[in-house]
């Protein structure tokens, strides 16, 4: 299993991966070409693979001090290996190397693994987006990371 930096050339797996995760956030093609088009790039996308192709990624908006993790996705088959918390702990150590001090990130409320996930990570909860998600309505948790 290795984490790389994302390409264009990876969009396609990207949108299939992320169609079978109900709780991702379900990005149009436009959007995803956003992350590699724009100058300086406001997002960073890594990649989890394995030799049988894409497994996950993680996304996240660059603001100066203050990052934002916008998705996570992990495929189905293996979920519970770890994954999505080393890709958060790379985002993590990237958002760091880059001069970073706070990170961000919203989930559902319903989302319970996510949200063990994150606290486990040392993310603190610091509030509530009523009625944030649709399909189901739902409210998003927000959560902190302070970087070292």
């Amino acid at each position: 299993m290795r984490i790389r930096y994302a390409t264009a050339a990876d969009i396609p797996n990207l949108m299939a991966l992320e169609k079978h995760v109900a709780t991702a956030a379900h990005w149009s093609m436009k959007q995803y070409e956003t992350v590699f088009s724009a100058q300086p790039p406001p997002r960073v996308m890594l990649i989890i693979e394995n030799e049988a192709g894409v497994q996950g990624f993680i996304v996240g908006r660059t603001l100066e001090k203050e990052w934002e993790i916008e998705n996570i996705v992990v495929a189905g088959s293996v979920r519970r290996c770890g994954l999505g918390a080393r890709a958060v702990a790379d985002f993590l150590e990237l958002a760091r190397d880059r001069g970073a001090d706070t990170v961000f990130l919203e989930v559902r409320e319903s989302n319970v693994a996510a949200r063990r996930l994150y606290e486990k990570l040392a993310f603190m909860e610091r509030g509530r987006r009523k009625l944030y998600y649709q399909d189901p309505a739902e409210d998003a948790i927000v959560y902190q990371f302070t970087l070292p």
